[in-house]
């Protein structure tokens, strides 16, 4: 399966908060859909954290300087 998009998963995040504000679902269907909105935010929330640190890394070098370097998350920090 192919991997979410950030922009995907924000998207049912905010058609999932829009019912769940609107009240019109019963119990049951709001439980699944909270469910599926703490998922989702994890998810978005993630790839945020692995953006801002991509971000870093391209900002930061020895000299202060913006210096672009590859990017792991298992990459040890100088």
């Amino acid at each position: 399966m192919a991997e979410q998009k950030f922009e995907d998963a924000f998207q049912k995040l905010e058609t999932i908060v829009k019912k769940l504000e609107e009240g019109n679902l019963s119990l049951e269907d709001s439980l699944k859909a909270f469910e599926e909105g703490v998922r989702l935010s994890r998810f978005c929330s993630k790839k945020l954290d692995e953006a801002e640190k991509k971000v870093e890394i391209l900002l930061k070098d020895s000299n202060g300087r913006l210096v672009p370097k590859p990017f792991s998350l298992d990459a040890e920090e100088d």
